[in-house]
């Protein structure tokens, strides 16, 4: 297990992080850190939840750009601020530099989520998109910055960012003091660097995890000296940080035990199992330590687990596909192929078949021309929801044994 290691090299200690938790308390949420009695049950661990998705912006960021921009001199605040952000540092720049009166211009990759770019321009902040990746916007944001003379607040890897940051796990800790394991998301590695410390010396015992997308397993390479690519379009796109922070690495070396990856569709039943239990809605990075429990329960059996849900700015349309597609990954939601003769009557049989297993139809296409069925046959698909698997497997069964061809349509 990595241990803090006292040493006066060391970039922020607890100190920086009990200033910065002073200098934003007030204008910033604090936010709850609750027992939850469902995820501890389903995984047989404490499970605390952090709710950092409560924030003003939806995200825990906050904290280290309003740090940031505290201690910044008059002259810097008056010739204005830039950031890079795929949407959660770019809402907390905006927003907190709104409140101060400094200019803000926010760069922001081409696909980051609407949601996330009119929620910034919201926060009066000037948009530019640029980019395909963090990374493009990164480059375009620093090239502006001495262009236009703004300051650039960087998203992780800045010692005061990271000292904002770090105020979550000294309120984690003060809510559950006896945690042994935190769950930390990993993009560029800001959060995990000062939540690691702040937990590190406080709880010198205390396992410090962090959670990466399978997609973008930058800091897990370098921390594994390994060479794995960086690609994808992944769910979770606020740590999808092809390049982590020099900073941030250096820290991340004393206090990480481990960092777990985790697959795209454990995120999405990530997001669909906190909405379920804890009624509350996270984005695809801000899920990724429930994501973790699910792919390594038996790692965290029997711990006493702390776990940040860093945001909640998701995208509602891709909200409404995940919990969707996860209600047909527990059998609840099905599509059915059905065969059947093109003749008055036949499909009224099937939908009464339906009827008596008391099964919903959401949604029926209906297809005569583009299929391999005689002309004179027809095929359905039918898209429908019942309580359970069991259910739609004894619709099923009773279709079949009517003398109806069926069969279910696999999700890809």
């Amino acid at each position: 297990m990595a241990s803090l290691v006292s040493d006066p090299g060391l970039p922020i200690g607890l100190a920086d992080i009990e200033a910065a938790a002073r200098r934003i308390e007030g204008a910033v949420v604090r936010t709850p850190t609750l027992l939850s009695r469902t995820l501890s049950e389903r995984f047989g661990a404490e499970i605390w939840v952090k709710f950092e998705n409560l924030q003003h912006s939806g995200a825990y960021k906050e904290r280290g750009a309003l740090n940031k921009l505290l201690l910044m001199d008059e002259a810097m605040r008056a010739r204005g601020v830039i950031a890079a952000s795929a949407g959660n540092h770019a809402q907390a720049v905006a927003h907190h530099a709104r409140r101060l009166g400094v200019p803000a211009v926010i760069v922001m990759p081409k696909p980051t989520p609407v949601v996330k770019v009119t929620q910034t321009e919201g926060h009066g902040a000037e948009v530019v998109l640029h980019g395909e990746m963090y990374d493009d916007a990164y480059a375009e944001a620093l090239r502006l910055s001495d262009a236009r003379g703004l300051t650039f607040v960087h998203p992780f890897d800045d010692f005061e960012v990271m000292a904002g940051q770090g105020t979550v796990a000294l309120e984690m800790l003060a809510d559950a003091p006896d945690l042994d394991t935190l769950l930390v998301p990993i993009g560029g590695g800001g959060l995990i660097a000062g939540t690691g410390i702040a937990a590190k010396t406080i709880r010198p015992g205390i396992e410090v995890i962090g959670v990466q997308a399978e997609l973008y397993p930058s800091m897990f390479a370098k921390f594994a000296r390994a060479s794995l690519p960086c690609a994808g379009d992944t769910i979770a796109e606020g740590i999808a940080v092809k390049s982590p922070g020099l900073m941030t690495s250096g820290i991340i070396n004393h206090i990480v035990d481990d960092i777990l990856l985790v697959a795209e569709r454990d995120i999405e039943s990530a997001i669909a199992l906190l909405v379920r239990s804890e009624k509350t809605v996270a984005e695809g990075a801000g899920a990724v330590g429930v994501a973790a429990l699910l792919a390594n329960p038996e790692r965290l059996r029997g711990r006493r687990v702390g776990l940040i849900v860093t945001g909640g700015n998701i995208d509602t349309h891709l909200l409404a596909n995940v919990l969707l597609r996860d209600l047909a990954r527990s059998g609840r939601m099905s599509r059915l192929r059905i065969e059947l003769q093109d003749r008055p009557g036949a499909l009224h049989a099937v939908m009464k078949l339906f009827s008596d297993h008391q099964v919903n139809i959401v949604e029926i296409s209906h297809q005569r021309i583009f299929t391999h069925l005689p002309a004179k046959d027809a095929s359905i698909d039918v898209e429908c929801e019942a309580r359970d698997a069991e259910q739609i497997s004894r619709l099923i069964e009773t279709l079949r044994a009517e003398g109806f061809a069926v069969q279910p349509v696999a999700m890809e």
